[in-house]
């Protein structure tokens, strides 16, 4: 029986709760999941794309068909190399429609044989990411109910060192 394999792309700096509601839905939804950490050339990360891939093993331990990695370059050649049929998205608000809905016609165009597949987070995490998380991690204010544990340390750590 053929396994359907599912790429979760992004740049989780850092992963969030938001991040981890999409990645424990998609687990309960297809075969295998790979939460796939990018280099984003037009982002400044915080943390070192090891330093993130390792943050989502660490949260993710816990469920069983999901594995992190990290890729470069086009997300279609990387999901062929993979032998994934699935690309996911997460949608927070209708801002966020446009253009993943224009990254997922661009992909198909690259490779039909690729679907994308949009999940929305739980509605408390809708108006979280990484950037928020940053800032205000940055300004030493609690972010406890946005990351998990793990992560919230290692927020701590980076911007205690800083």
């Amino acid at each position: 029986m053929k396994k359907t394999i599912a790429i979760y792309p992004g740049t989780f700096d850092p992963v969030t709760n938001g991040h981890l509601d999409i990645i424990e839905r998609a687990s309960g939804i297809f075969d295998k999941v790979i939460v796939a950490v990018a280099v984003n050339q037009s982002k400044k990360p915080i943390f070192t794309q090891e330093e993130r891939k390792e943050m989502i093993t660490n949260v993710t331990s816990d469920i069983e068909n999901v594995e992190a990695d990290l890729f470069e370059g086009l997300l279609v050649r990387y999901a062929e190399k993979k032998r994934a049929t699935v690309i996911i998205r997460g949608l927070r608000a209708i801002s966020d429609f446009e253009y993943e809905f224009q990254m997922s016609l661009t992909n198909r165009k690259l490779s039909p044989a690729i679907n994308t597949i949009f999940l929305m987070p739980n509605e408390k995490y809708s108006f979280l990411n990484s950037s928020i998380v940053r800032e205000l991690a940055s300004y030493d204010a609690d972010v406890k109910e946005f990351v998990p544990a793990y992560v919230l340390e290692k927020l701590k750590k980076k911007f205690r060192s800083n």
